[in-house]
């Protein structure tokens, strides 16, 4: 069994790409879900697919056959060569896969630095395969594991002591490249977690804050958490011309602004784009700042160099994460195995002391304390031996742990 992560990041991948091979809906999930464990040489398979990344992490049997087919299935999901996605992606197998998941979940992989929307969302990612049955044990050893791992690098590390997101680096682009915020519109378009947190850092600002979604419903929810007010999503023609301030987020497949909808105005826009794949499809245009994922990098590299004598520490808690992990894997695959012997050598007691009664070495009455005696002699032959199994177990990983250690070097 080995484990393989393919994965497309703003590190190695424009907006452009990971936006077709983004899976913005359950539909989606479950179309490409289902191919990849159709494969005879993928077992289980969990798809995170955020702003930031579109990865696909798998359990599977022949790690060369899985990456090909992964591939294949991207390539056409995409409308983009194999050749071309090869170049950018970065492939993990097995300690490389599991370091990495782990400094996912840790928010060392991510665009803004112990950012604290991923552990969310790895975790809904792994709900959805796993209870839909894309995923089982093996996976979910896993993701155990990268949440402990996780949870260490929280509290030894002061990384994620100052909660960030891309929705508050996006508020603290808007206050460098704005004048006073105080009494000003903005109108945020989508429900989810990034329109929340875009909300609550815009109204602590003094913003007046309008919330719009195509259902209705959730828009006067969050409206009402957050303080803000509700606009109906028919209004959005007009409303693109009528705010200063424009955040949106949603999981449409289709842009929901676009340059129809558009007309002069006299007074600057600031427009966010938070959405994969975007909302916004708008030529350049005077009077208009719109910004999206990767224009926010800027803030995002100070934020990493604030961090970084954190973001080192997390590395080497997570490197041995990594070595724990293998370990008590091989502690599982040798546990089985060590349990069989000590059931066999039972039965051999018990098959021995009746033989000797049957024979008339040993009296009837006397038939417990003798099979007793055969346990207690083969127990005491056994622990030594059974001992040196599990260290030579843990032993025979070291080859394989190296490659966690050369991984951790390059950080």
């Amino acid at each position: 069994m080995h484990y393989l992560n393919i994965s497309f990041t703003h590190k190695n991948s424009t907006l452009e790409i990971r936006e077709k091979l983004s899976y913005p809906d359950e539909k989606d999930l479950h179309g490409c879900l289902k191919k990849l464990t159709s494969c005879g040489y993928i077992n289980e398979a969990m798809l995170i697919s955020t702003c930031n990344r579109m990865e696909v992490f798998s359990s599977c049997s022949n790690i060369e056959e899985a990456t090909k087919f992964i591939f294949e299935m991207l390539s056409k999901r995409a409308g983009i060569s194999k050749e071309e996605l090869q170049a950018h992606a970065d492939v993990f197998d097995d300690s490389t896969a599991i370091h990495h998941l782990f400094s996912v979940a840790s928010s060392l992989d991510s665009m803004v630095v112990g950012e604290t929307q991923i552990a969310g969302q790895l975790k809904d990612a792994f709900r959805f395969s796993y209870d839909n049955g894309y995923s089982s044990k093996k996976i979910a050893r896993a993701i155990k594991s990268a949440f402990a791992c996780a949870s260490k690098v929280r509290n030894a590390t002061d990384i994620s002591s100052k909660p960030v997101s891309m929705a508050s680096v996006a508020v603290a682009k808007l206050k460098s490249v704005a004048e006073s915020l105080e009494g000003k519109k903005a109108l945020i378009i989508g429900v989810g977690e990034m329109s929340e947190i875009s909300a609550k850092h815009l109204i602590s600002a003094g913003v007046d804050v309008y919330i719009m979604n195509r259902t209705k419903h959730k828009a006067l929810a969050l409206a009402n958490a957050c303080g803000a007010k509700v606009i109906d999503f028919e209004k959005l023609p007009e409303a693109v011309n009528e705010f200063e301030i424009l955040f949106t987020a949603t999981s449409a497949y289709e842009p929901i602004i676009t340059d129809e909808m558009i007309h002069p105005c006299d007074f600057e826009r600031y427009w966010f784009d938070l959405a994969l794949p975007r909302d916004i499809s708008h030529k350049e245009s005077e009077g208009i700042h719109l910004f999206v994922i990767d224009d926010l990098k800027v803030i995002v590299d100070e934020n990493l160099s604030s961090r970084e004598d954190a973001a080192k520490m997390a590395h080497g808690i997570i490197g041995r994460a990594v070595v724990d992990f293998f370990e008590w894997l091989n502690t599982l695959d040798i546990e089985p195995t060590i349990k069989e012997i000590y059931l066999k050598a039972y039965t051999a007691a018990k098959e021995e002391s009746e033989r000797a009664i049957k024979h008339g070495y040993i009296p009837k009455e006397y038939e417990k304390e003798a099979q007793k005696m055969c346990e207690q002699a083969l127990k005491r032959f056994l622990h030594e031996m059974t001992q040196k199994m599990r260290t030579s177990s843990r032993e025979s990983n070291a080859e394989t742990m190296s490659s966690a250690f050369g991984f951790l070097a390059q950080q």
